[in-house]
C-alpha cells in the first residue's frame, strides 16, 4: 500500500470539510453569537491540517489500488468525524470530547442520535453545523469528493464502490458524471423540500435545517420534535421526502432524465419497499386504534409519520413511540434493521438484501428435495450472480453478529434489555431514536462513555458497510508494496 496516496487524498477530504464550516460561521456572524470564535478556530485548524497533509504527501502514482481505496474511505469518515467535532469541542456546548465526537459521527453518518438534551437554545451556527454534517454525509463523503474534484480521475469508481459496495449503479460512462448526476438530484430534492416547507408555514431557518436533514434521512432538527409544529401539511411533506429519499437515487435518473417510468415503478426493490412500508403503517394503525385508544385518523397520521421515519432511517418523530403498545414497538424495531433501499441515503440492512435472502432461502428449500436442480435467483428479470448472493449472505451474518456483540456490551455496562438492544439496533441501522431510555423524546446523554464509543463505532460500521471497515483489522491489508 502506498501510504502517501492515502494521506494525500485524506488531506483533500479534510480541507473540503473545512470549507463547509464557513456556512455555519456566516450564521454565527449574522446573529452575533459566541460560537463564531469556535467556528473561526475550527476552520483554521481544519483547512491547515488538510492543506499540510495534501501538500507534504505527494502522490507517487495516480492509479489508486483497491486497498488504498478502502483505507481512504474508512479514513475519510473517521477524520471527518474528528475534525467535524471541533466546533462542538471549542464552543463548549457539550460536556466531553466523547460527546462531541458522538454528535459529529451521528451527523455525518446520518444517524441522528443526539447527546443534546435540548436543542432549542443552541446557537444558530451549531444548529446549522449539525444539520450540514448530515447533508454532507447523506450521499457519502467520497461521492461528494469525487463530484467536487475532477482531477481525481482514475480510482474514482473504486472509491465509490468501497464506500457503498454494490449499491451505486453506474448511470453514465464516467463515474464522475454519475456522481454529479446523483448530487444534482440530491440538491434538487433539498431545494424543492425547502420551498415546500416554507409554503407550509415553517420559519425559514427551521425549514432550512429540517430539509438539510430530511433529504439525507438524518433526523437532526432545530426543535426537540417535529410534533411541536402540529402542522399536518409539514408532516405530509416530510413523509413524502423521507420516503422519496429512501428510494434508490439511480431510479430517479431513469424516471426524470430518461423518461422511463416503467424502470422506476417496475423495480422489484422499489415495489417491496413500498409494500413493506404500507403494510407496516396499516398494522401499526390497527394496533394504535385497538390498543392505544386512538381514533382512526389520528392513528393513521401517527403511524404513517413514525413508520416512514424509522424505515427510511430518518429518525424524526411526532410522537413518543417508546410508549406505544409492544406490537407497534416490535414492528419499528424490525424496520430499524430492514432499512431503506440500496443506493438511497437511508441505512439499515437494505430491502434488496432482504429480497435476495428470501429468494436464496427459497432456493435452498427447493434443493432439499431436488438437489440436482439448477435454480437461478432472479430479481426483476435479471439473474443474480453467486458473488452478489454470497456477499449479501456474508454481510447479513456479519451485521447480526455485530448487532448481538454490541447488545452484549451495552447490557454489560448496565443498560436495561430494551435500551441495550434498541440502541445498538438503531445506531447500526443509522436510525437515531430507539426505545427504552433512548426513545424519540429522550437523548443519548446518559449513556456511559464506553457505551457511546460502541454506538458511534456502530454508526460508522452501518454507514460504510462492514467489509470496508473490518478489512482494516487484517494485518495483511497494511503490508507495504
Amino acid at each position: 500500500m502506498k501510504i502517501n496516496n492515502v494521506l494525500h487524498y485524506l488531506g483533500l477530504v479534510i480541507a473540503i470539510l473545512g470549507g463547509f464550516m464557513f456556512i455555519p460561521f456566516v450564521f454565527s456572524l449574522i446573529n452575533a453569537e459566541p460560537d463564531q470564535l469556535a467556528f473561526g478556530v475550527s476552520i483554521v485548524i481544519t483547512l491547515s491540517a488538510g492543506f499540510l497533509l495534501w501538500r507534504f504527501t505527494p502522490i507517487t502514482e495516480r492509479r489508486i489500488s483497491l486497498r488504498e481505496s478502502l483505507a481512504i474511505v474508512a479514513g475519510s469518515w473517521i477524520m471527518a468525524a474528528l475534525f467535524g467535532s471541533l466546533p462542538f469541542i471549542i464552543s463548549g456546548v457539550l460536556p466531553s470530547v466523547i460527546d462531541c465526537i458522538f454528535e459529529a459521527m451521528s451527523g455525518l453518518t446520518t444517524t441522528g442520535a443526539s447527546v443534546f438534551s435540548s436543542v432549542e437554545n443552541l446557537p444558530h451556527g451549531i444548529l446549522v453545523w449539525r444539520s450540514l454534517t448530515q447533508w454532507i454525509g447523506g450521499l457519502g463523503i467520497i461521492m461528494l469528493f469525487v463530484t467536487i474534484l475532477p482531477m481525481l480521475g482514475i480510482g474514482a469508481s473504486q472509491l465509490m464502490e468501497a464506500e457503498t459496495p454494490g449499491q451505486q449503479e453506474r448511470l453514465t460512462s464516467r463515474i464522475r458524471d454519475t456522481a454529479r448526476t446523483l448530487w444534482l438530484l440530491y440538491l434538487g430534492f433539498t431545494v424543492a423540500g425547502f420551498i415546500a416547507l416554507m409554503l407550509a408555514g415553517l420559519p425559514g431557518f427551521d425549514a432550512f435545517n429540517i430539509i438539510l436533514t430530511t433529504t439525507p434521512t438524518g433526523g437532526f432538527a432545530p426543535v426537540s420534535s417535529i410534533g411541536v409544529y402540529n402542522n399536518l401539511a409539514v408532516e405530509l411533506i416530510l413523509i413524502f421526502f423521507m420516503v422519496a429519499s429512501g428510494v434508490n437515487f439511480g431510479l430517479y435518473y431513469y424516471l426524470l432524465w430518461k423518461g422511463r417510468p416503467a424502470k422506476f415503478f417496475g423495480n422489484a426493490e422499489f415495489k417491496l419497499y413500498i409494500g413493506i412500508l404500507i403494510g407496516c403503517i396499516l398494522l401499526i394503525n390497527w394496533d394504535l386504534v385497538a390498543n392505544a385508544g386512538m381514533g382512526i385518523f389520528e392513528g393513521l397520521r401517527q403511524a404513517s409519520f413514525q413508520t416512514a421515519s424509522v424505515m427510511t432511517t430518518t429518525g424524526f418523530a411526532t410522537a413518543d413511540f417508546a410508549q406505544w403498545p409492544h406490537f407497534s414497538q416490535a414492528i419499528l424495531l424490525v424496520l430499524m434493521v430492514v432499512g431503506a433501499s440500496a443506493g438511497s441515503t437511508g441505512g439499515g440492512l437494505k430491502v434488496i438484501r432482504l429480497l435476495v435472502l428470501f429468494k436464496y432461502t427459497y432456493r435452498r428449500i427447493q434443493l432439499t428435495f431436488n438437489p440436482n436442480a439448477v435454480i437461478p435467483i432472479k430479481i426483476g428479470g435479471y439473474v443474480i450472480s453467486d458473488k452478489l448472493i454470497s456477499r449479501s449472505v456474508g454481510l447479513t451474518i456479519l451485521y447480526f453478529a455485530t448487532l448481538w456483540a454490541g447488545f452484549l456490551v451495552m447490557s454489560a455496562i448496565g443498560l436495561d434489555f430494551v435500551t441495550a438492544l434498541s440502541s445498538i439496533t438503531s445506531c447500526l441501522g443509522n436510525v437515531g431514536p430507539a426505545l427504552g431510555t433512548v426513545g424519540p423524546m429522550a437523548s443519548y446523554a446518559d449513556i456511559p462513555g464506553i457505551g457511546k464509543l460502541v454506538l458511534l463505532t456502530a454508526m460508522l460500521v452501518g454507514r460504510i458497510e462492514l467489509f470496508t471497515l473490518l478489512v482494516l483489522f487484517i494485518p495483511a491489508f497494511w503490508r507495504w508494496r
